[in-house]
């Protein structure tokens, strides 16, 4: 049976229509599911850089939800007084969010990370043991070649030394700049050490190969081919540890005054 062009552009018009429909629909219905599922992961990066999950283990939702309420405990911090911010509750609290609002945030100095904003507030993370604090995470993000990159930093309770680093969105290129999820590459951050003695940010991702920690404390090994994605990262991590960043929270932590 033949029709008319009418008939064939009320029919393609009706099929986009129910399409669209079903697709909107399936998007709304699915959105709080999509959002649990992004807390899960950056609770499960969380755990995986405080040295409490397994990388790459295949834990259940609950158990991960269970170990990070044990284990984890958050807090908030206004950065530009690095005191915590008593008011605001850190379970709930949406840096990114933050960030793109004119009213909770504020433009950020020109900077190697390019980072445009900078949250009045921001999120860290204590790793806790029998009540007391045994390291420190800090949320942190920076341009590489292709993407934004954010991830976690974390520091042992000295707030000097590294204990580890990992991302958990970016885009950058697999096989080159996606080797930041490399495990083998994260391994090599723990021990390293972010300041200088003069309290400088001075922890690098270098071209070629560092030394081990102890004999080359500020190195890590570049990204093979991958040159720009390895500046990024050395320039989000250093512009975190900065005063822009989590520096003044930092110094009050060393010094005992938060």
């Amino acid at each position: 049976m033949q029709h008319n062009t009418l008939y064939t552009f009320v029919f393609a018009a009706a099929i986009c229509l129910f399409c669209a429909v079903f697709v909107s629909g399936a998007a709304v219905s699915l959105k709080d599911r999509q959002e649990e599922n992004k807390v899960l992961d950056r609770q499960k990066k969380v755990l995986t850089v405080a040295g409490l999950m397994e990388e790459g283990a295949n834990w259940t939702p609950e158990e991960i939800k269970s170990s990070f309420s044990a284990n984890i405990q958050v807090k908030v911090v206004e950065l530009k007084s690095g005191t915590y911010a008593t008011d605001i509750d850190g379970t709930t609290f949406d840096q990114l969010r933050a960030s793109k609002d004119p009213n909770l945030s504020s433009l950020a100095p020109a900077n190697d990370a390019k980072v445009a904003r900078i949250p009045n507030h921001a999120t860290v993370y204590h790793v806790m043991k029998n009540g007391q604090p045994v390291k420190i995470i800090l949320p942190v993000e920076g341009k590489g070649l292709w993407s934004t990159l954010y991830g976690f930093l974390a520091l042992e309770t000295d707030v000097e030394t590294i204990a580890g680093l990992t991302f958990y969105q970016h885009g950058e290129t697999p096989g080159l700049g996606g080797e930041v999820d490399n495990p083998k590459w994260k391994a090599l951050w723990p021990g390293r050490k972010a300041f200088d003695s003069d309290g400088t940010a001075k922890i690098e991702v270098i071209k070629g190969r560092a030394g081990s920690a102890q004999d080359d404390p500020f190195s890590v090994d570049g990204l093979s081919g991958a040159t720009i994605t390895s500046r990024g990262v050395t320039h989000l991590v250093r512009f975190w540890l900065g005063s822009n960043g989590f520096g003044p929270y930092l110094t009050k932590l060393k010094t005992g005054g938060v």
